[in-house]
């Protein structure tokens, strides 16, 4: 299930296996930067004097300039060497945290965030192309799981961390903590990444055309529901769990980091079952969030089922993307950087109007008609996927229909 390089990539003679430490940290940054607001959304809803669905539109506000950059900064990096690319982007990220932690109103909260999404959608968009640059073919699938591995602690620890450390220093102190580590990633990338000149132009036309591939247009379909159903629902899990379940700050942060948790063991968890398991993960996983996203509805005014179904919602969550980008990998293989580009403007244009469908319905509804609605989209993104051949090529069905039988 490895990554396929093409044909222009340059492989290295030796791994920069400093340059993947540095890609690993930004990723880990970007994450928790990107996502720290879902356990702060109430104390920076009532500073910045806003309705906790407004302040859920900043996670949709990063992934719409996410979406932007995901189709533009490829084809802008194409002309440039990527190591100068990446440090710009890096340092978008370290000015956005800044941005954030000083935010006198929510106008400038939503400008950063902005900013930050620029750096989401550039970097992800190009992350796997440039680890198949710095080391040997070979090593591809280790460096991407040290990579991915960046994703998976930040997803465990920063939830919880940042929900404990905004009640001792506030949400403005947690972002702040942020912007050191931003400052550390960025010295790391330029004095460890090498020069990687461009191997030729990229037209935003080629990314584009992939949707006329029969079976990408179905995936980029069931990307969009499977994360637009998860966002509808996760960026709302602070007020779920405070006015649903009335946890108490310390409680919050152990839900959170049962979750978290979750996501931690989800990532090598479904590494270890792509190779026969791939369409069969891509179908039963939204069902399988679907599942526990009603089930808290149902049990979710006790704490310790609250507890369980979060753990095994990480898990579920965290293989998500896994599946999908392997999927890139194994069915897009001679279009990587073009393919990747695609993906993550899919996934991004999920999570930005998954969390504003659920803010809307949190601030004119209810915290319940949230989580179904986001069920309802991961079921529809299940139905989507279908046995999984509308997500191989004409010819790989073709092929193994008329394969012998022994």
């Amino acid at each position: 299930m490895s990554p396929v390089s093409p044909s222009k990539q340059v492989q290295p003679a030796a791994p920069a296996w400093s340059a993947v430490g540095a890609m690993t940290l930004c990723v880990a940054l970007l994450i928790a930067s990107e996502f720290m607001p879902v356990s702060l959304l109430t104390p920076i809803a009532h500073d910045l004097h806003a309705t906790e669905g407004m302040a859920g539109q900043a996670i949709s506000i990063s992934g719409l300039f996410a979406l932007i950059a995901s189709l533009s900064i490829p084809v802008i990096a194409s002309r440039f060497d990527r190591r100068h690319v990446l440090a710009t982007m890096t340092a978008f990220m370290l000015a956005s945290l800044v941005l954030i932690a000083c935010a006198p109103n929510f106008t400038v909260l939503m400008a950063a965030r902005a900013l930050l999404g620029i750096t989401i959608g550039g970097f992800w968009s190009l992350a796997t192309a440039t680890i198949m640059r710095l080391v040997p073919e070979a090593s591809v699938p280790k460096a991407l799981g040290v990579m991915y591995m960046g994703n998976a602690v930040a997803t465990a620890i920063a939830a919880p961390i940042g929900s404990y450390l905004g009640g001792v220093i506030g949400w403005r102190g947690v972002f702040w903590a942020l912007v050191p580590l931003a400052a550390v990633s960025l010295a790391w990338q330029w004095l460890s990444l090498p020069a990687m000149r461009s191997s030729g132009a990229l037209p935003v036309r080629r990314v584009l055309d992939l949707l006329k591939r029969r079976h990408v247009a179905f995936a980029v379909a069931g990307v969009m529901l499977a994360f637009g159903g998860t966002f509808a629902s996760f960026t709302y899990l602070r007020p779920f769990l405070q006015t649903y379940t009335h946890a108490t700050l310390p409680q919050l942060s152990l839900l959170l980091l049962a979750f978290g948790l979750g996501g931690f063991a989800g990532t090598p968890g479904a590494t270890a079952l792509l190779g026969r398991h791939l369409h069969r993960m891509l179908r039963g996983l939204p069902l399988a969030i679907a599942a526990v996203t009603m089930a808290l509805l149902a049990v979710g005014h006790r704490v310790w089922p609250v507890a369980v179904l979060l753990l095994a919602w990480g898990a579920l969550n965290a293989a998500v993307p896994v599946a999908w980008f392997n999927w890139l990998a194994v069915e897009v293989a001679d279009e990587p950087e073009a393919g990747g580009g695609l993906m993550v403007a899919a996934v991004q244009l999920a999570i930005m109007s998954g969390a504003g469908l659920g803010g809307l319905l949190l601030d004119h509804l209810s915290i319940a008609a949230t989580f179904a609605a986001g069920a309802a989209l991961l079921v529809a993104g299940s139905l989507v996927v279908g046995s999984g051949d509308r997500l191989r090529p004409r010819r790989r069905i073709a092929l193994r229909e008329t394969a012998p039988v022994f």
